[in-house]
């Protein structure tokens, strides 16, 4: 760590790179003392300057008649083990340049702001520190002033949600960057395409602070204005913190590759946040998992099918069968009033007379099969404590939570009250009707997934899930982390022959997209969402036991957002290949370098004449070859790569 010269007058300027020299940064401040960023690649640049600042409302700004008092430099390479994800390791690897201001005016030269920027090789971040207050005031903000000013009119691709409150539950469409108005409001990630790079636009490490959105620039320049979702005690506020504690906010994300595919395998979310907090994360067990909701109160082989023993037995008996480590018990088996889950009178740690859960835990404990339970995070708040306690004590082994549908501090600083609560019991935490992730499953490895994705459950009541808002959400949604999709609908039509229904619902894609799913999909705990019956004796079933959840490696093979994507990952010896594409019918010709020197026996799982039929075919495939897909209207394949066992072994001597 090093200091710079103790003080710079306004329009001055620092600029710093990334480790390998690629990424640079440039901080300054003009001659009215306001504070800009702006980020290059290569020389070339993705942000011209774009501004800083806090509004605190009736205590002032940070926008303006600022001076640099201050700089230090740091360097960062820390290497990590994550639990569960896309990789196994993650390096933390970055230059950083923290930069303190103050203001200029006498009245205020007692106000400080340090602005901590990091140059990434695959991107850049920033966050502000109002260090504790002297005055015994409550330190408020009213907004952030941070833009993200475009040099050109980039070609985008947004969920333009419209509103904060929301389940963040929507289409990642095309539009041009001048198309951004100052009255939308878009979800995080942005992704953005120049004629040489990609961005995406994010936030992470997510604690005592709200969400965040952006708006079209209200000058009407190109590029994005963030916005933070208001208190919902005070709507004139974002953020509110006690005096002596200061104030930090979130990292402001730029991520940053040569193609937007390659932003698929940055680690740069989970590295923006602290280490584990949990010291034995032994119990943490990723996995596959049934499911009664999506399917309806349909089930072959139950006499009456609904909410009760003898459904949740027939989903548990399937699991088994299937291998998969979990079921979850979704809505409607604990006791309520009226039918409202998160209502007064809703008591989650009673189940209904339908519902022994004791005995089910029993009965899915010998059958190795681990439950989980659905509940309302109202009702789950009313009873958290006794609740939790229950849940460990009666064996369950984790808890999907949903409903939260905000993202304001409060519900921020409950995310975090619930997740260490879970840890203490034990719990692995699904988090649904949530805001996108941050990368604190870094922080709390237990949470293995969460929702904020317009999934699989939507072919329910509309016709929205398309291949091309399957094919695009690879290159948005899943760029910040895992998505709860729900993937494994095995009723697959042509999309003219697709009607919405809510019991035993339609996919208007095929069976090798199904199954590609599993591998372009990041979640440790991934759903097989359809009724049991669905899998019986159908081509592909055999795959969904075998693929796994969580990764050694990631590769991004091939794609185009909105058009194709192909992906590998590998787990342990074995890789697995994903291919997924749009309405478009089209071949795929892969190489297969990312193999190394090892031969591999691939089972190819390749769609067929129909929807739901597949071509399945085996070959032996090394690094030299190349591997051609043909992947039908809404289609898709999905390879099983099994290293050879005496290659194996010729590896394990060399070494």
């Amino acid at each position: 760590m090093s200091a710079d010269r103790p003080g710079a007058e306004p329009g001055s300027e620092f600029r710093f790179a990334s480790p390998n020299g690629r990424v640079a940064v440039t901080i300054a401040t003009d001659a009215a003392g306001r504070p800009t960023f702006s980020v290059s690649l290569d020389g070339r640049t993705l942000l011209t300057p774009s501004p800083l600042g806090l509004d605190l409302g009736e205590q002032g700004t940070f926008s303006h008649a600022l001076r640099i008092i201050r700089t230090t430099r740091a360097h960062v390479d820390q290497r990590y083990e994550l639990v569960a994800g896309k990789t196994r390791y993650a390096r933390n690897h970055c230059n950083q340049l923290d930069i303190d201001l103050a203001a200029t005016s006498t009245y205020a030269a007692s106000r400080r702001l340090r602005l901590t920027v990091r140059a990434y090789d695959d991107g850049a971040a920033f966050r502000y520190r109002i260090p504790p207050q002297r005055r015994r005031r409550t330190l408020s903000v009213k907004a952030e002033l941070t833009g993200f000013h475009f040099p050109t009119d980039y070609d985008c691709w947004g969920f333009n949600m419209g509103r904060f409150n929301t389940e963040h539950e929507g289409e990642f469409r095309p539009l041009p960057a001048s198309a951004i108005q100052a009255g939308d409001l878009f979800d995080i990630p942005l992704v953005c395409r120049t004629e040489s790079a990609a961005i995406a636009i994010a936030q992470a490490g997510l604690a005592n602070y709200p969400g965040m959105g952006l708006s079209g620039r209200i000058d009407g320049g190109l590029g994005v204005q963030l916005k933070l979702a208001p208190r919902s005690d005070n709507r004139a506020a974002a953020v509110q913190s006690r005096p002596a504690e200061g104030l930090i906010s979130p990292w402001r994300v730029v991520m940053i590759a040569d193609h937007p595919g390659h932003l698929i395998e940055s680690d740069l979310i989970t590295n923006l946040n602290p280490p584990s907090r949990i010291a034995d994360t032994s119990w943490i067990t990723p996995g596959k998992y049934a499911w009664d909701w999506w399917s309806g109160d349909i089930v072959s082989g139950v006499a009456h099918p609904g909410m009760n023993n003898p459904t949740i037995e027939r989903f548990i008996d399937f699991a088994a069968e299937t291998r998969l480590r979990y079921m979850i018990i979704d809505a409607g088996w604990y006791v309520t009033v009226g039918g409202h889950m998160g209502g007064p009178g809703a008591d989650v740690t009673r189940s209904i007379p339908e519902i022994d859960l004791p005995a089910l835990i029993d009965y899915a404990n010998r059958r190795d099969v681990g439950l989980f339970v659905w509940v309302h995070w109202k009702a789950l708040d009313a009873q958290m404590d006794k609740a939790l306690t229950l849940y460990r004590r009666l064996g369950l082994k984790g808890i999907k939570i949903d409903f939260m549908d905000r993202d304001d501090q409060d519900m921020v600083d409950w995310y975090h009250r619930l997740l260490i609560k879970a840890a203490q019991h034990r719990l692995i935490v699904d988090l649904h009707g949530a805001c996108p992730p941050t990368g604190i499953r870094r922080t709390y490895p237990h949470l293995l997934t969460r929702e904020s994705v317009m999934g699989a459950e939507y072919n329910k009541w509309s016709t929205k899930i398309t291949a091309t808002h399957n094919v695009t959400l690879a290159f948005t949604r899943m760029l910040l982390g895992p998505m709860d999709y729900t993937p494994g609908g095995f009723r697959n039509v042509r999309p003219q022959d697709f009607l919405p229904r809510y019991s035993l619902p339609l996919v208007q894609t095929t069976r090798g997209q199904a199954l590609a799913m599993y591998v372009v999909y990041e979640s440790p705990l991934q759903a097989v969402a359809d009724t049991p019956e669905a899998y019986k004796g159908q081509a592909g079933a055999d795959f969904l036991t075998i693929v796994p959840t969580t990764w050694d490696e990631t590769r991004f093979l091939a794609g185009e957002i909105g058009q194709f994507v192909v992906i590998a990952r590998r787990s342990g010896a074995d890789w697995f290949l994903g291919a997924m594409t749009n309405e478009l019918e089209r071949t795929l010709t892969v190489s297969a370098v990312f193999l190394g020197k090892d031969r591999f026996n691939a089972r190819i799982y390749a769609d067929g004449d129909t929807p739901s039929a597949l071509s399945i075919t085996e070959r032996v495939i090394e690094a030299d070859d190349a591997i051609a897909l043909k992947l039908a209207p809404s289609g898709g394949a999905a390879i099983h790569l099994r290293a050879r066992l005496q290659d194996v072994i010729d590896s394990a001597v060399k070494l």
